[in-house]
């Protein structure tokens, strides 16, 4: 029986979960793996829970989130993908040079969708010296919604990823003011699943996870343009040379992990932005978030 993926949301950041499915790496593991489309960002949990998904991708957040409500939450991850943040501040051109503490004198607009790009913003400004509800910020709208405000100037600076970025430097609306990913190691994104799963389909998972750094690798060994091409399909509402740009941009970035273990000092540094954000009221250790003896997988085990 295959086993059965959910995907988080589709997002351009996600590319190479998309391109382990779609250039055959899962099956040449010797596994087969459905990918199901989830309705919202987060929907794929409840399922997990109630077994009628296998896994999902996600942020490494929702299992914090569960195991801050319930120390005994059987939800966690392994096989880091997204080791990097890949969210930017964008705003008009000639607002550089841009340091944060210029969002004070701002309108800004953070993202809406999902709390992990504000939760990380918000401590990288306190790591800054200053207060994050001090500003003038807009927090109830769509990216796509955003971007019109930009563009309108009814904002100066939105937050948000790919390819609005590289859709705002083509129109003129925008250039990149912060990376996000310039921090450093920003546990972003990797499997989530519960320990039952993890032991019922051990085999099946350690071989995701081969399969996975087997395409990290071939991800970085080649030009960009093959990743463009393995997952345009995925993406038939962003035009070529824009999907081409921001994943030429991720890349360059580091944006994706070199190997899938767990950062730790990007989990460390995901639970401190969290746990300062007021997310979650306690800060939940590695060791009951990540499935261990699918952590340490490599390429050849």
């Amino acid at each position: 029986m295959p086993i059965r993926l959910m995907q988080n949301f589709r997002a351009v950041f996600y590319s190479p979960y998309y391109a382990t499915h779609a250039l055959g790496f899962y099956k040449r593991e010797g596994v087969d793996v459905d990918l199901l489309t989830s309705d919202v960002p987060g929907d794929a949990v409840p399922k997990l829970l109630d077994g009628s998904v296998d896994v999902t991708w996600g942020g490494p957040m929702r299992v914090m989130k569960a195991h801050d409500q319930d120390s005994k939450s059987p939800l966690v991850s392994f096989c880091e993908v997204v080791s990097h943040d890949p969210f930017f501040l964008i705003g008009k051109p000639g607002a550089k040079p841009f340091q944060l503490a210029d969002l004070a004198t701002k309108n800004f607009a953070s993202v809406s969708e999902v709390p992990t790009p504000w939760m990380c913003l918000q401590q990288d400004l306190r790591d800054q010296g200053m207060d994050p509800d001090t500003l003038s910020r807009r927090s109830d709208q769509a990216m796509t919604r955003n971007y019109v405000s930009l563009k309108s100037g009814d904002i100066d600076v939105m937050q948000t990823f790919e390819p609005f970025v590289s859709m705002a430097e083509k129109d003129g609306a925008g250039e990149v003011l912060y990376a996000a990913s310039r921090r450093g190691p920003t546990t972003y994104t990797a499997f989530v699943a519960t320990r039952d799963a993890c032991v019922k389909h051990r085999d099946e998972f350690a071989a995701m996870t081969r399969a996975t750094a087997k395409m990290l690798a071939w991800l970085y060994a080649n030009p960009v343009e093959e990743l463009a091409k393995a997952v345009t399909q995925f993406f038939p509402d962003v035009a070529p040379d824009i999907l081409l740009r921001s994943l030429r941009r991720y890349r360059d970035a580091n944006l994706w992990s070199r190997e899938t273990k767990l950062i730790p000092q990007g989990f460390s540094q995901l639970v401190k932005s969290l746990h300062s954000g007021g997310f979650i009221a306690r800060m939940p250790g590695y060791d009951e978030c990540v499935e261990p003896h699918l952590n340490e997988i490599r390429p050849g085990n």
